[in-house]
């Protein structure tokens, strides 16, 4: 059934059912779909997302994670507020991007693509910068596979009072966190990411009274969350436009299939299984890591190219057609691929992966 597996950060491989899912046809007028489906999902977000759920809601929004990201500071920042974005990789970068292009007042404090963003760096800057009103930052930055310190970076945060916005799109479901316990104001992530779901809507898991003191301020009709959340409160699951039906049946298999795994804690440790054969297995066919273990993540791991000359194209095409599809590299600073971890993908595809490297590399 399936060509090959696609080892990278999202879109993913997904499993028959969640495909399977996509099969029906549904009218979004029916309380089948708004009640029994897009509401469900709802509920069962923020039941994910923390032990604490009277505090939070979820509006799901359609278009890849970008646009929750681009809706999130379109509608939190007002005239007058200012935005402290900390960046360690290309997402990080887009926040400052879309800043730009709504005229938000924002500063950005840059690291290497290598470097977790540092708690101290945080606490320097938000000691300096009384003006700042909200804080940004990537968990997972799938420019490199690295896995920023969400809790010390959210104590110096709040110990700031300020408001929190984290982009968690290749970490929320395959990475343990409670969004009240950090003190997350806006989480948001996609479907096609950690919950295995397949593209096309995102979600943002927002504090209730954060969410509140959106109304009214987004220049954006499409990516107003207020808006979009207060239609699906009155219309119980209804989408202000057309909602993509067959990728939210699919997103509600797929979030069936995560509690029937064993939830978060599960699949995290089935990821981290993934990357521990996949990382054991390339060192052995003297490919080097491009992370220390202690900052990268179990979501994607980059690996630097084994000499010079190495063909990555041609690499891929080889893997390819045996069955594997992996990532390009992203960063500046050397040549490398990414290979995804996450995903309907297990242990022994891993060690597949490596035995298919290494009759490449001695072809």
């Amino acid at each position: 059934m399936r060509p090959y597996l696609l080892l990278t950060p999202g879109p993913l491989t997904t499993s028959e059912t969640v495909k399977e899912a996509m099969l029906s046809d549904w009218c979004t007028w029916d309380e089948d779909y708004n009640v029994g489906i897009v509401e469900e999902i709802r509920k069962s977000l923020v039941e994910m997302a923390t032990k604490h759920p009277e505090e939070y809601t979820s509006v799901l929004m359609q278009g890849s994670g970008t646009y929750c990201v681009e809706a999130v500071l379109g509608s939190a920042l007002k005239p007058g507020d200012k935005l402290l974005i900390f960046s360690n990789g290309a997402y990080g970068n887009r926040m400052g991007v879309i800043a730009d292009r709504h005229g938000i007042a924002y500063d950005m404090v840059a690291f290497e693509e290598t470097m977790q963003v540092d708690p101290e760096v945080v606490e320097k800057n938000l000691s300096r910068h009384g003006d700042v009103t909200h804080v940004a930052f990537v968990h997972c930055e799938t420019t490199t596979g690295i896995l920023n310190p969400l809790p010390e970076l959210a104590r110096v945060v709040k110990a700031h009072g300020k408001k929190l916005i984290v982009d968690a799109m290749s970490s929320f479901g395959g990475v343990p966190l409670d969004v009240q316990e950090l003190g997350i104001d806006f989480l948001i992530s996609s479907a096609n990411k950690c919950i295995q779901g397949v593209p096309g809507f995102g979600f943002i898991i927002a504090r209730r009274s954060e969410l509140m003191a959106c109304k009214g301020v987004s220049r954006s009709l499409s990516l107003d969350i207020y808006d979009q959340w207060e239609t699906m409160e009155k219309g119980h699951g209804k989408w202000r436009f057309t909602s993509p039906t067959h990728v939210v049946r699919a997103f509600k298999e797929a979030m069936e299939e995560l509690k029937a795994e064993g939830g978060v804690a599960a699949r995290y440790a089935r990821y981290c299984k993934n990357h521990e054969v996949l990382v054991k297995g390339m060192e052995s066919l003297g490919f080097k890591a491009l992370l220390p273990a202690a900052v990268q993540s179990p979501v994607i791991t980059s690996f630097l190219y084994p000499e010079k000359d190495f063909d990555f194209k041609a690499f891929y095409a080889e893997l390819k057609a045996k069955g594997f599809v992996i990532y390009p590299g992203k960063i500046s600073q050397a040549d490398t691929f990414r290979i995804g971890n996450i995903g309907d993908v297990y242990p022994e595809d891993f060690e597949r992966l490596v035995e298919t490297v290494k009759a490449c590399r001695e072809a």
